[in-house]
């Protein structure tokens, strides 16, 4: 194969073009017979062959054709050896109105036909072949039926005449080729060897004032016109040579006159270097001072040229981006910050038209964990050149302070709403309860009230209940009284989560606390939530460093349970098979105790995210749901223990809750 490729690399440029030419016309006819062999193939199996077998079995499934096949096993034969002179049939089988085989025909091999009707399915699943079944009516008896397969084969004169068209444009692709060979010669490599030939001939003789013929206006033609300008350029250069030697002579003499001259002038710049030096050495220390001063800044500062090559690049801009200054300086800056690809359009502005682009906030991952950062180009102008100075602020924790301080003010707002509604549906709702349970005490057999009142009016309480157990009253009842239940749920979730906390913290082992929560929930996850939560893993990290913590046990053993609720569901809800998986963290990071409640489950898109701790908010189906359960758990960690809690999640990579826990208790009327 090497050799072979040698020898093609080796040829004159008009046999190359010849042999790609041949090799192009035989890979065209060899793809276009190919193709049409499978086009022919594809339509008699997917339309000729089973229009043929409906047409056949038609003609069978007449009436006195029909019974006369099914009359007997002998019968059967006779109809199904009529069949076998026609070509596209393959195999056939005839079955009586019980679905027992009478009669098969096969051309050529035998085929597995099935035996039984019955079995006529599981045979189709392993056969390729085109078949259809035919209904054999039967006069008062259940119908026959008729299996015909179509064969798989073309006819014989397919691949003959496919064979002659074949060689007829393999003669006429020939022809094809000889033309085109000759004018290939004509036009490229008869023009080649006469300039072949010129250039061997100024080699030899070293005559530059030889030139070559334009020829035909092609790239050939453009070559010769280049190789006399070559020959014309040579020719200068010789004449300017010879007129060089000349002047070589004179300006060796005045060569020595100037030396005496050099010397004076190199005592001179002797003296200039050692000022220079000096002045170079004040730069240097000035220079050292900037950059001290550039990298003990926060933010990343990256200085570019009209061209957007790195100039100037800080620390910050090095461990935001991976790579050292060395490795930076004289680069391009999306080599060096890739991250910066993305503001390509922002950064060229500025750089050509002198203005400010600011990017609020943009989210990069660091040390695993995302941050937000705020970019800002500015024009750079001066005597050094024009460019662009991009600074980086981290805003990551401002952005999560924001975030805090608008999840507080809506609380608050909606605390005072909260306690009003509960109290105006508390009455109500608590008519409706008692009513419903009088009404089932009042239909009550026990009752000696029941029966005196029953005797009176001549009514009979077994026919009472009879009658409404037909109506399904009860089942009524029970949808009231379960529908109030949920109403109370929901105000008991309000009045918490209005009421501000006047409970003493007590020092609590935080593993205690989750281990109860985790116990609790798989107790009641296995009856109400349609799958096991045992069968979630469940993984416990816990800092052996971090002691009691100053908290109210039942109230965030509350909070543990919602947040375990939720990962569970979320769990349920991926729709792949990948194990479900809660991690459980605590971490002592002074002056906070924190929890944290990661899992795997289906997470969320930043715009649920941003309100899941608003009340009433909920992405589930109605009447699963209240949307109260983040939201007392948010104002028993931030209003009750004067903590924090966020969420971080991706939709596809789970979600994690963190709750932060002052190590001391904070004053009362402290803000959270």
């Amino acid at each position: 194969m090497i050799r072979l490729r040698r020898s093609l690399d080796n040829l004159p440029v008009g046999q190359k073009l010849l042999a790609a030419l041949l090799a192009l016309l035989t890979t065209v006819l060899l793809v276009a017979n190919t193709a049409f062999i499978c086009a022919a193939y594809w339509i008699s199996q997917e339309s000729m062959a089973p229009q043929a077998l409906q047409t056949l079995g038609r003609l069978i499934a007449s009436p006195p054709l029909s019974q006369q096949a099914l009359a007997s096993p002998a019968a059967a034969e006779e109809v199904l050896k009529r069949l076998d002179t026609y070509a596209p049939l393959r195999a056939a089988a005839l079955y009586d109105g019980s679905g027992q085989s009478l009669a098969q025909l096969h051309r050529g091999h035998s085929l597995e036909l099935p035996e039984h009707l019955d079995e006529l399915d599981n045979w189709r699943h392993s056969e390729f072949r085109a078949n259809q079944l035919i209904e054999l009516p039967q006069p008062d008896k259940p119908p026959g039926h008729l299996l015909l397969v179509a064969s798989s084969e073309l006819p014989g004169v397919f691949y003959t005449g496919t064979l002659t068209a074949s060689l007829v444009i393999l003669a006429f692709s020939v022809l094809l080729w000889l033309l085109v060979a000759r004018q290939i010669r004509r036009l490229v490599t008869r023009p080649i060897r006469n300039l072949e030939e010129l250039s061997r001939q100024v080699t030899r003789e070293e005559n530059y004032s030889l030139r070559a013929s334009r020829g035909n206006q092609d790239e050939i033609g453009s070559l010769a016109d280049a190789f006399n300008t070559m020959l014309s350029r040579i020719e200068a250069r010789e004449q300017q040579l010879k007129r060089a030697r000349d002047d070589a002579q004179e300006a060796s003499d005045q060569a020595q006159s100037l030396a005496e001259e050099t010397r004076h002038s190199n005592r001179k710049l002797e003296l200039e270097v050692q000022v220079r030096s000096k002045i170079e050495k004040k730069l240097t220390g000035f220079q050292n001072y900037l950059n001290s001063i550039i990298d003990s800044m926060p933010s990343a500062l990256i200085a570019l040229d009209e061209q957007l090559f790195v100039t100037q690049w800080n620390q910050e801009a090095s461990a935001l981006s991976g790579t050292s200054l060395d490795d930076a300086l004289n680069q391009p800056v999306f080599l060096a910050f890739p991250s910066l690809k993305p503001f390509h359009a922002q950064i060229k502005h500025t750089a050509d038209q002198h203005v400010v682009e600011k990017i609020e906030r943009v989210t990069w991952p660091k040390d695993g964990e995302p941050r937000h950062y705020a970019l800002t180009f500015y024009p750079l102008m001066g005597g050094g050149g024009r460019g662009v100075v991009i600074r980086i602020d981290d805003i990551t924790q401002r952005l999560s302070m924001e975030e805090l301080m608008v999840q507080s003010e809506k609380m608050l707002s909606v605390g005072g709403l909260a306690a009003g509604m509960a109290h105006e549906i508390n009455n109500p709702l608590g008519a409706i309860l008692h009513n419903v349970q009088n009404i089932r005490r009042r239909l009550s057999p026990e009752l000696e009230k029941n029966l005196e009142q029953a005797e009176l009016t001549g009514v009979r309480l077994e026919r009472v209940r009879s009658y409404l157990e037909a109506r399904e009253v009860p089942r009524l009842l029970d949808g009231i009284q379960q529908a109030g239940a949920r109403a109370a749920k929901i105000v008991s979730h309000m009045l918490s989560f209005s009421r501000m906390s006047t409970r003493q913290l007590a020092p609590c082992q935080l593993p205690v606390l989750i281990d109860q929560a985790v116990d609790i929930a798989g107790n009641d996850f296995d009856l109400t939530e349609g799958f096991d939560f045992k069968s979630i893993a469940i993984v416990r990290d816990f800092d052996p460093r971090l002691g009691p913590v100053p908290a109210t046990a039942n109230e965030l053993e509350q909070v543990l349970l919602n947040l375990l609720k939720n990962a569970a569901q979320a769990i349920h809800q991926r729709e792949d098979d990948i194990e479900g998986r809660i991690d459980l963290r605590t971490r002592l990071n002074p002056p906070w105790a924190e929890i944290q409640v990661e899992d795997n489950g289906g997470g969320m898109p930043e715009n649920v995210r941003k309100r899941i701790f608003e009340p009433f908010f909920t992405t589930k189906e109605v009447g699963q749901g209240t949307g109260l359960g983040l939201s007392v758990s948010y104002f028993i960690v931030t209003n009750n223990h004067k903590g924090q809690m966020e969420v971080q999640s991706k939709p596809g990579q789970g979600t994690c809750f963190t709750l932060r826990l002052p190590l001391t208790t904070a004053p009362e009327g402290t803000p959270s």
